[in-house]
């Protein structure tokens, strides 16, 4: 399989006023998740940071709490910032209308695009108010039928994480997806390891779900560093997904797994360098070599 930009299908999605395909720009997403911690002031300062690196869009998850988990997950004793019990904290990171109304404000405000990670139906109706771009199906909700034909019916394009999932599991949410909205969608490679290690990535696998499905593919990264998705970007990743926060240290469950604003600067930054370095693959002598072979080149005899 050839690395070069000509491997990837000559396919596009629109999301909001961007295009996401081939010869387009990589797609950044900043994903903030729950990296909020359930206080809008520090998701507003989260959206800065997606805004001011350079992102295309801030993503967050939305659950009905009540829906997802069982009545014995929610009961489960689990000390947190908000209570004594797994449902405590579940609920207390959930944003409500308000929350959200002032998110979509703001992000206005910022010129940057949002979008959610939806975890069952009535999330999905709860969105649909404010007409996000697309939506994301995450790892765990790749196999639920239900939810993808729910997101289906809002003719939203999809961004769809494929970590957890075999091939086979791929491939049956591929064709649902597809009798629903054709190819306007996108995939993206993913190990749902928070923080993954460097040995788990198998980066291939972006080529190897282009070759498979013959769609526009990209990366939701959780490892440490930077590199690897500046590597799924130069493998022809169209999008690539990676989690901020303010300090990895703090508290909450992805956070490890999770950018600092510096980090993140620098991940979009050497994206684009690929994206100005990486040209047509066409060998010609360009104009600012000729003074230099006209200097060196002793003789022409060839």
């Amino acid at each position: 399989m050839s690395l070069t930009q000509s491997t990837l299908p000559p396919k596009k999605v629109k999301i909001g006023p961007k295009h996401v395909g081939d010869k387009e720009p990589c797609f950044v997403i900043a994903e903030i998740g729950i990296n909020h911690n359930g206080d809008l002031n520090f998701a507003k300062k989260l959206i800065d940071v997606g805004a001011q690196s350079g992102a295309d869009a801030v993503k967050f998850q939305k659950r009905t709490v009540d829906v997802v988990y069982t009545p014995e997950e929610l009961a489960r004793p689990r000390e947190n910032p908000f209570g004594p019990t797994n449902g405590d904290l579940k609920r207390g990171l959930e944003f409500g209308y308000d929350e959200y109304r002032e998110i979509d404000r703001y992000c206005k405000e910022k010129n940057i695009l949002w979008l959610t990670s939806c975890w069952d139906e009535k999330s999905v109706d709860f969105m649909e108010q404010f007409n996000p771009p697309c939506y994301k199906i995450a790892s765990a909700s790749l196999t639920d039928a239900g939810l993808l034909k729910h997101t289906c019916a809002t003719k939203k394009p999809l961004i769809i994480s494929t970590g957890m999932s075999t091939l086979d599991e791929i491939r049956k949410a591929v064709d649902l997806v597809h009798s629903f909205l054709g190819e306007n969608f996108v995939l993206l490679h993913c190990v749902s390891t928070y923080p993954a290690e460097n040995h788990e990535l198998n980066l291939l696998g972006i080529l190897k779900l282009r070759e498979l499905f013959k769609v526009l593919v990209g990366y939701s990264g959780h490892e440490k560093g930077i590199a690897p998705s500046v590597m799924a970007a130069v493998l022809g990743a169209c999008v690539i997904e990676r989690h901020i926060t303010l300090d990895r240290a703090m508290w909450g469950t992805d956070q490890a797994a999770s950018l600092e604003p510096p980090g993140f600067g620098r991940l979009i930054r050497d994206i684009r360098v690929w994206e100005e370095a990486k040209g047509t693959g066409e060998k010609v002598v360009l104009p600012s070599e000729v003074p230099i072979l006209k200097k060196l080149r002793r003789v022409d005899t060839l």
